[in-house]
């Protein structure tokens, strides 16, 4: 296992930890849309803070901006309801049907 792997490893761990308890505060009553900002002002928080304490050079906040697009349109596509097969069929005909009732 390669550096890089190991330490996606350790990072995909520490988002399941909070992914965990992102769902207790859900079961617990909380929002999705309280618990998403939430994360997102602890993530832009704690990026913030592991930027300036890097020694990597050169440093450039649009590099974790970049990485935090990636990984969020990489999962707006997993978490996409999935349209049923038939289902724009359906659409067309109650459409057609609402025309020919106009």
């Amino acid at each position: 296992m390669t550096s890089d792997e190991t330490h996606e490893s350790i990072g995909v761990q520490i988002a399941n930890q909070i992914i965990d308890f992102a769902n207790q505060r859900l079961e617990g009553g909380d929002t999705d849309q309280d618990i998403a900002a939430g994360l997102r002002h602890a993530a832009a928080n704690f990026s913030a803070f592991a930027f300036h304490r890097s020694a990597q050079l050169p440093k450039d906040p649009n590099a974790m901006v970049d990485d935090f697009i990636t990984l969020f349109e990489h999962y707006l596509g997993v978490h996409k309801p999935q349209e049923a097969a038939d289902q724009g069929l359906q659409d067309l005909i109650r459409q057609a049907k609402n025309e020919l009732e106009n």
